[in-house]
């Protein structure tokens, strides 16, 4: 127990050695995770602070633009690498990276380059194939084997000492945000007080529920983007794209096509691919902040494009084998034929006109015979 409180602030703290925490089978440590389940239940302050629109909307921005801390900054840059920056830019990113207390942004990226080497493996903490929707979305975070930033994994990023102290301290960022929501709450209570919100609501809204939000928000890429979407790539694991994904996670949700080229600045691989992130990117490095964002190889592309267009061509060809001789489409010719042997007997006794004879045309070729192969389909496609 001792350990675990120490390890809230110290979280490089491992007296039996960070190897061995390594090794130890799955568990939860409810210790060691309280600060993670005050943030929740800090949620429930709701009930005595209120809501006013601009705390609710400010929740929401703070999701957001804090959205774009974790997928822009942990996910593309400390991760992946995907764009350049300079000493004093990386450490900017990684305090603002801080504010959306999802540890340090070296213990972030060592286990998310841990996933992609281990991506629905066992070895992978957060696969829900392996483990279970469950655990993926939020119980391998609780984990003490979890715990331990391998710093080892990250040694282009561990030979910062400003970075190591920001992810050794990882909740300093974090308390310091706290207290920033709540100063700005009194500062719009005393200054504005037409907007209707004070210190406390600030504090619940822009820190506790919009924290939680996401942190759930990019849980989801862990737990649902291996379950629900589409599979355009080919990769070793069950990584799949999902618009809605896409949407709630900025971008994110392009997972598929991350996890088969990893090393590009946008998920989105294609321009109808909405990828906020990418775009966030983009206006930061006109401000000269960023630079160096990498495009997706054209060969990528091209392969995509002939995944998809052989797909179009197997989902046309199922449909196909599913409704090219169904019943309907074999009763139709026969209720056509029907019809017009009908109005033929009824036009035969009907009394031919005196100047001239009657015209009797046999339309019996001309009407689509039940499965004959020589008929025209109206069903039939060119592709």
């Amino acid at each position: 127990m001792a350990t675990a409180i120490v390890q809230w602030i110290d979280s490089d703290y491992c007296p039996e050695g960070a190897e061995k925490m390594r090794n130890e089978p799955d568990k939860v440590d409810w210790v060691r995770v309280m600060p993670f389940v005050i943030l929740h239940l800090g949620c429930f302050g709701i009930l005595w602070v209120g809501v006013s629109a601009f705390a609710a909307w400010a929740a929401v921005f703070l999701y957001f633009i804090r959205m774009f801390a974790v997928t822009g900054i942990h996910h593309r840059y400390f991760s992946h690498k995907t764009y350049s920056t300079s000493r004093a830019g990386q450490f900017f990113l990684a305090l603002w990276a801080g504010t959306t207390v999802q540890r340090g942004s070296l213990w972030w990226a060592y286990h998310h380059r841990h996933h992609h080497q281990h991506s629905d493996e066992e070895e992978d903490a957060h696969s829900p194939h392996v483990h279970g929707f469950l655990w993926s979305h939020i119980g391998w975070i609780t984990s003490r084997r979890n715990f331990p930033t391998d710093y080892s994994k990250v040694k282009d990023l561990a030979k910062y000492p400003e970075l190591v102290w920001l992810n050794r301290f990882d909740l300093v960022v974090p308390i310091a945000y706290a207290f920033s929501m709540y100063g700005l709450g009194a500062l719009l209570e005393r200054y504005a007080p037409g907007l209707g919100t004070n210190g406390w609501q600030m504090l619940v809204w822009g820190f506790f529920v919009s924290t939680t939000a996401l942190f759930h928000g990019t849980a989801c890429i862990n737990s649902m983007a291996h379950l629900m979407g589409k599979r355009r790539y080919n990769t070793t694991d069950d990584s799949r794209n999902s618009f809605i994904l896409a949407i709630i996670c900025l971008g994110e949700g392009w997972h598929n096509n991350h996890h088969r080229y990893q090393s590009c600045t946008r998920n989105g691989f294609y321009w109808w691919e909405i990828d906020p992130t990418y775009y966030g990117l983009k206006l930061l490095s006109y401000t000269g902040l960023i630079w160096g964002l990498k495009s997706v190889p054209q060969s990528i592309l091209d392969e995509g494009m002939r995944a998809d267009h052989a797909k179009s061509v197997a989902a046309s060809e199922r449909a196909e084998e599913v409704h090219g001789n169904t019943s309907l489409r074999q009763v139709l010719p026969a209720a056509a034929a029907i019809a017009v042997a009908t109005a033929t007997a009824a036009h035969a006794e009907l009394p031919k006109k005196a100047d001239g004879p009657a015209i009797h045309k046999d339309l019996s070729s001309e009407l689509v015979k039940p499965n004959n192969p020589a008929a025209p389909d109206s069903g039939d496609r060119v592709i």
